[in-house]
């Protein structure tokens, strides 16, 4: 039993305290677990050796019986051929192997209480060694998130003074000045080197040519009904118009790209009039 002593020493100590000594942490605890399972496979082998022994003695309790019962059947033997001398040499003997039973039968049943403690003993400890296998796992990931919040710190540390932040803040007030100063530049120069209502004027006329084009085409299409003719003298005989003939397939695809191409201009010239 003195392997379990030291098994249940080694692992009632605490392994928390692996934790604040110089040595790594994970190597210790590490070789640790591995001491407990060599330590383990020392008690298994302790434990089937016991086994071994319990068996060996039910056998020779059994043997000593089967003795004790042979020595009683040649004894019988004996008083049915009318030989009682060798019949009390046959019962002697057959006392000696019931004595011998007796023994081994004692020894067994304390071996098999043994071999019941120790079975018993041994699931614990394996029990316990799996438990310090899991907690060595979480202490490892302790002992990695502590190292971890450790190098963030002194990378905190090392960056106190805040000089790089003010850095990045002084640059991103230059630039917010350049960028003002761009935009106050660009409304002088519109202001005092063009002739502004002219300029509007000029947007609006290109803006009423386009929406004319625009109406003209879609006439020319169909798509809205044709201008109406100017009034004439009551004495002028009244010509009659014919409708031109419908335009072709291919006429009408070139017509409405012109026409998306026009809507097109109308709308960035728009955009740039809103602009303003």
């Amino acid at each position: 039993m003195g392997i379990f002593s030291r098994l249940a020493q080694l692992i009632k100590s605490n392994l928390n305290d692996l934790i604040s000594k110089s040595e790594d942490p994970e190597k210790m605890l590490n070789q640790v677990v591995l001491d407990m399972n060599n330590q383990l496979v020392e008690a298994k082998k302790q434990v089937a050796a016991s086994i071994a022994d319990e068996k060996r003695l039910a056998k020779q309790f059994e043997q000593e019986m089967a003795h004790a019962a042979e020595w009683e059947r040649r004894a019988m033997m004996a008083l049915r051929a009318g030989n009682e001398e060798l019949a009390k040499e046959a019962l002697a003997r057959k006392k000696e192997h019931d004595q011998l039973a007796e023994t081994f039968k004692e020894q067994w049943s304390k071996q098999k209480n043994a071999v019941d403690q120790l079975k018993k003993a041994l699931r614990m400890l394996n029990d316990k060694i799996e438990e310090a296998k899991r907690k060595k796992n979480v202490l490892i990931a302790r002992k990695k998130r502590a190292e971890a919040q450790k190098a963030i710190q002194e990378t905190m540390h090392g960056l106190r003074d805040q000089s790089a932040f003010e850095t990045f803040e002084r640059m991103a007030g230059k630039i917010d000045q350049l960028e003002a100063e761009a935009e106050a530049a660009g409304e002088i120069q519109e202001e005092y080197t063009g002739d502004i209502l002219a300029s509007k004027f000029s947007s609006l006329e290109r803006t009423a040519g386009a929406e004319d084009d625009l109406a003209a085409l879609k006439r020319k299409m169909g798509m809205l009904p044709p201008e109406e003719a100017p009034q004439v003298r009551a004495e002028t005989p009244k010509r009659v118009e014919t409708q031109p003939a419908a335009p072709s397939r291919s006429e009408q695809d070139e017509l409405a790209a012109a026409l998306e191409e026009l809507e097109a201009e109308q709308q960035q010239q728009e955009q740039r009039k809103a602009g303003r």
